[in-house]
């Protein structure tokens, strides 16, 4: 990168002394800010259009910048650029570079705007662009997630409370349960999205421009809903940026629980689950070890994305109006942001595929821990016995489990009837984790048919958005 202190600064004129070097660059943010180049050109294209609808610039003038700003796109691409931090940030690079290419005519470009609306539409425009992106990763995750779930509709686990065998489920109820979490994490980015989709520019620096300008125009052609109703709010806002943080560091929650899960389930003590090898890595000292790297990273990861959302708050927490330097400081966390949950979804979505499910040893872990009791207690109830009695007796016969090493299905009737005489022979078609997921079949409830009906319903969500 040049750092060429003879570049003229466009905003120049009004000082005697140049700037400090060390100030220079300790204000520059071109370093972190090129990435929006494209967003950058693509404002700037549309508002010379805009200049030249009105009248401001003539066709001739509207061509050479367009075109001017289309061949330095292709230059920074090819990697020929020549980024200046004397040039501060992305905005006055390109059109320092687009009035070495056309001359003084790209001195027009930046007729009735300012940097302060500029960044702000550049921002909002990239933001837009990377929650589609991360939208389509979550998309992908969702239906790698009911793809297994449909498959392991009838697979039987444990399900837990405080980490403990609770009752029966089935594997796909489980997974669709972190689908949901996804679902709801798919609307509040869509919802941020809407907000985010609001034009600034136009406000120029905070109290708008004396010229006639066409701001409804240049909002069709950037493809924003609506215009910025208030100068001040729309070149000051950061609401949308802290909106997008906190939706991305519910993401990253929700990707850390199910990391956990399968940091457990992969282990000798669960054995539940193997992971494919291209996302786990070896030991250097311990051959035999198979190490679930990817989700420890994604649970590890989850920090920084909450750290990015309360620096940002606490950011815009004094600012008074209009726009301050002080905003320099909100790109690097949010793109921080943006680059962690995408390649976090990106990764969960090429492993879940991948998971190979030890449906023996899952099944061989529901049937420890007494997890048909509530099934026998509602058993019971079904029978006449009031719920507080039934919840006792089956306290009592799950404490002579315990003593002579039997789960509740390994007793005998008669053991059984030993604690009420209302159980019958049927009692042990409600002992087996299949009878127990089998008699939950209610919206919401873990019997197969009804994760079947629960999956065909999340493609169908999925299919829609």
């Amino acid at each position: 990168m040049s750092n060429d202190k003879s570049i003229a600064k466009p905003w120049g004129g009004r000082f005697s002394e140049a700037t400090d070097a060390f100030v220079e660059a300790f204000t520059a943010s071109v370093t972190f800010d090129r990435r929006m180049y494209a967003q950058d050109i693509r404002g700037s294209i549309a508002h010379a259009r805009m200049l030249a609808k009105v009248g401001v610039l003539n066709e001739n003038e509207r061509d050479a910048i367009v075109a001017g700003l289309e061949e330095i796109e292709g230059e920074i691409e090819s990697g020929k650029f020549p980024w200046s931090v004397s040039l501060e940030d992305v905005h006055m690079n390109i059109e320092a570079r687009l009035t070495e290419k056309i001359g003084i005519i790209g001195k027009k470009l930046h007729t009735g705007r300012s940097r302060n609306d500029q960044v702000a539409t550049d921002m909002r425009l990239y933001l837009r662009d990377e929650i589609d992106a991360i939208a389509a990763e979550l998309k992908r995750l969702q239906s790698g997630l009911i793809e297994l779930a449909e498959q392991h509709a009838d697979t039987i686990m444990p399900g837990f409370t405080h980490l403990q065998v609770a009752q029966p489920i089935t594997f796909g109820h489980h997974l669709l349960a972190w689908n949901e979490m996804l679902q709801r994490d798919a609307q509040r980015l869509a919802d941020c999205r809407r907000r985010t989709n609001v034009m600034p520019l136009g406000a120029a620096a905070l109290a708008g421009t004396s010229y006639p300008i066409d701001r409804a125009y240049t909002a069709q052609l950037l493809g924003f809903d609506a215009v910025a109703e208030n100068s001040l709010d729309a070149v000051s806002d950061r609401d949308f940026i802290i909106e997008f943080c906190a939706c991305a560091a519910l993401i990253m929650t929700h990707l850390s629980r199910f990391s956990e899960e399968l940091v457990l389930w992969v282990s000798q003590q669960f054995d539940f689950v193997e992971l494919g090898d291209s996302f786990c890595t070896g030991s250097s000292i311990m051959p035999q070890k198979k190490n679930p790297d990817v989700p420890e990273l994604v649970r590890g990861k989850s920090g920084r994305v909450y750290g990015n959302l309360l620096g940002l708050l606490t950011l815009m927490k004094g600012q008074p109006l209009a726009y301050n330097k002080d905003n320099q400081e909100d790109k690097e966390p949010l793109f921080d942001s943006i680059d962690t949950v995408k390649a976090s979804l990106r990764v969960f979505a090429d492993m879940i595929p991948g998971i190979r499910v030890k449906a023996d040893n899952m099944r061989a872990a529901a049937l420890r821990g007494f997890s048909t009791a509530t099934d026998l207690a509602d058993y019971l109830v079904r029978k006449g016995v009031p719920f507080r009695d039934a919840h006792e007796i089956v306290g009592k016969a799950v404490r002579h489990g315990i003593e002579t090493g039997q789960d509740l299905a390994e007793m005998s009737l008669e053991t059984l009837r030993r604690f009420s005489p209302a159980l019958d022979e049927d009692v042990f078609e409600v002992l087996t984790p299949e009878g127990s997921c089998a008699a939950r079949k209610h919206i919401g409830g873990t019997a197969p048919e009804q994760v079947r009906a629960a999956a065909r319903r999340a493609r169908e969500r999925l299919a829609d958005c």
